[in-house]
């Protein structure tokens, strides 16, 4: 794969699986060069053998399809070019979508009811001069804002307090005896809004995001989560609220002696059991580090009597959502030393595995007994099967093209013993041809998260390149149990680094064909971290990148949207431990020629981080470069602009060209930094 091969990559919705279990419909995007923004549609997938997707829509974006329980109608999410999603809706027979929405800042979610007569969604509702609400007003003219909490703002966000997401009601409008209703909502162009629909009642108020909500099974109620008054942890819990607004009710209480961060409240389909994913996060609310997802549930008419379903030491369900199922069982998705499992567990705890292997499961729908799941693999960057008799039976191929004109390299599964005998599990991804090849060893960020099975650009563009890739999970990744994530808590950069090192050194003295004078070291956040603390440490490495890290726990504190609580999980309070566990403390041991690459709007780990890294290294004369990225968050890497995402790994492969060259990657004659015409 090759940087021009981005538009390749498909992303999939979760699949929405019509009632009677003959087809899906799914979202497929990709990134657009020409629009420089993802684009896609909905497709119709048929379940049975023999069947062909087909694009049920046109729209520039069209994502997050859901059925009504009945299958009458079909939700979607439209976004058109630069302007925020909205809430669209398909009848039965077809034709034209109907916008059912016109909110300022676009709709994130939305559910239907049980009898599809209505859907509840969520929407962020800004304050009254502030984001474009006021004419006139721009975001430099507007009041200031006055900071008393300590969740303010999130990374791809912003400020959260003054655009807080709400939750909305919306009666839908009868598509047969009104085929051409126009949407209510904002005003356009000067004229009055439209008057064919009836407007949405906003349910909640409060200045706290309110979200994921859905409707209890008898349609009575609607449940969601939120964390009202508890800005200095990270606790919330279950609510329900009916749907005309009144009875607000707190169904879940753990913040007496076992408070979660819970997540994905939803009724099983018998209306009998509550279910929801919870994260305990200890007495202080904040003890987040390598705390693995649980399932819990309750009767529904008793939230109160609520037991933990799974064993969070060594079951973890933090990558996807709860899906009813059957009658009394969800799907939960598990991640496991590199793969996504998914199970199907019911209201006892009994829990059965229905899709495991070399593979990642992210999505999943259930309809009449029959289950569609989303998945990656090391050739598919994203397709749909079927669950059928214990394996996957595919019903998209999305992905056949990705193949057809790439060179995919299939990773190998490795283990190495660390120091002290601990076995460092990952993966070696080598290139085309003889070597001894030019390796580069990739670390992941987190630090509490896996490298798996799933298609990476990263590693495919790399090994295109002429260098091998090595991946691993040292201690402190999730997928192998708390005490695995938890071993590096208030100790980085201590049995971590011992794991990566030993497991270069292992792969090193097991094949060959890699190049040990010849290894370049990168890796983002987390990555980032263990990356610069390596080169400060171990001067074997070539040359290193060091993206979007975390560099400094101390002005990290207050500069970062999740400072206030992550430095001090994971490298305490004690002023001198943290200094022994920050690499900027230890630049000057740094002589590695480091390229440090950071998004202009990263909030998540701030760019201060990196000027102050890059100005350090420079002012010690050790080779070193910066590139920033305008109007990118910490998220570039994966959903960054198509533009920008194709420049970050020209601009990667330039340095690994001057410091490491090969055959496929040359060093340049003259200037390093690549001019490539803009599509």
């Amino acid at each position: 794969m090759k940087p021009c091969d981005l538009p390749l990559l498909h992303s999939l919705s979760a699949p929405a699986v019509h009632p009677d279990a003959l087809h899906c419909v799914v979202s497929v995007t990709r990134p657009d060069f020409t629009a420089d923004a993802y684009t896609g549609q909905l497709w119709r997938v048929p379940l049975t053998q023999g069947g062909r997707p087909r694009r049920l829509t046109r729209g520039f974006r069209d994502t997050s399809p859901k059925y009504s329980p009945d299958g009458s109608s079909l939700g979607f999410l439209r976004a058109a070019p630069g302007e925020p999603a909205q809430l669209y809706i398909l009848g039965a027979g077809s034709g034209e979508p109907v916008q059912l929405t016109d909110a300022l800042l676009g709709v994130s979610w939305f559910n239907f009811s049980p009898d599809g007569r209505s859907v509840v969604f969520s929407a962020r509702v800004p304050e009254e001069g502030r984001y474009g609400t006021t004419d006139g007003v721009g975001s430099t003219a507007e009041d200031p804002r006055l900071i008393t909490t300590f969740k303010y703002r999130m990374n791809g966000v912003g400020y959260t307090g003054d655009k807080p997401v709400q939750i909305f009601h919306l009666v839908l409008p009868d598509l047969d005896a009104e085929p051409h209703v126009e949407p209510r909502g904002r005003a356009k162009d000067g004229g009055e809004p439209g008057k064919g629909l009836p407007e949405a009642v906003q349910l909640t108020s409060d200045a706290v995001d309110h979200l994921q909500p859905v409707f209890t099974a008898d349609g009575g109620r609607i449940l969601f989560t939120s964390s009202p008054d508890m800005d200095a942890s990270l606790v919330s819990d279950v609510f329900s609220i009916h749907p005309d607004g009144t009875g607000l009710t707190r169904l879940t209480n753990h913040d007496a002696g076992n408070p979660l961060t819970v997540s994905d409240p939803v009724e099983s389909a018998n209306g009998h059991w509550l279910f929801y994913l919870g994260q305990e996060v200890s007495v202080t609310g904040t003890d987040f580090v390598a705390r693995n997802t649980a399932l819990y549930a309750a009767p529904a008419a008793d939230p109160t009597a609520v037991r933990r379903l799974t064993d969070p030491e060594s079951v973890d369900l933090a990558e996807g959502t709860v899906v009813p199922h059957l009658g009394a069982e969800v799907l939960v998705f598990r991640r496991s030393r590199g793969a996504g499992e998914l199970l199907a567990v019911d209201a006892r705890g009994r829990v059965e595995v229905l899709v495991t292997g070399h593979r990642v499961v992210e999505t999943a729908g259930s309809a009449d007994g029959t289950v569609v799941v989303g998945y990656t693999d090391p050739r598919t960057a994203g397709d749909l099967a079927v669950v059928d008799d214990g394996g996957l039976r595919p019903i998209t191929d999305f992905s056949d093209a990705l193949r057809r004109e790439t060179a995919v390299a299939l990773p190998v599964e490795e283990t190495h013993p660390s120091g002290d005998g601990y076995p460092v599990h990952g993966w070696l991804a080598l290139p085309e041809g003889p070597g001894p090849h030019p390796v580069l060893l990739n670390i992941h960020g987190g630090p509490f998260a896996q490298y798996g099975w799933g298609y990476f650009d990263e590693t495919q563009v790399y090994t295109n390149a002429g260098y091998a890739v090595l991946m691993c999970n040292p201690r402190g990744s999730a997928g192998y149990g708390q005490a695995h994530g938890r071993s590096i808590k208030e100790a980085m950069g201590t049995l971590d680094l011992a794991d990566v090192l030993a497991f270069v050194d292992g792969a090193l003295a097991a094949h060959p064909e890699l190049d040990g004078n010849r290894l370049g070291i990168m890796g983002g956040s987390y990555g980032g971290y263990l990356t610069a603390w390596t080169i400060a440490h171990d001067h074997r490495f070539t040359a290193a990148v060091v993206e979007r890290g975390f560099l400094d726990p101390l002005s990290f504190v207050g500069s970062a949207d999740i400072g206030w609580f992550f430095s001090a999980g994971y490298t305490g309070t004690d002023p001198a431990a943290v200094q022994a566990q920050s690499p900027m403390a230890c630049v000057d041991s740094v002589r590695t020629p480091t390229f440090v690459v950071h998004s202009e709007e990263d909030l998540r780990c701030p760019v201060e981080q990196a000027q102050r890294y890059y100005t350090a290294l420079k002012l010690r004369s050790v080779p070193t470069e910066l590139l920033l990225f305008p109007g990118e968050n910490h998220e570039l890497s994966r959903s960054g602009t198509p533009w920008h995402r194709r420049r970050r790994f020209e601009h990667l492969l330039a340095w690994w060209a001057r410091w490491l060259p090969t055959p496929q990657n040359p060093a340049p004659e003259q200037a390093r930094t690549p001019e490539p015409a803009r599509a």
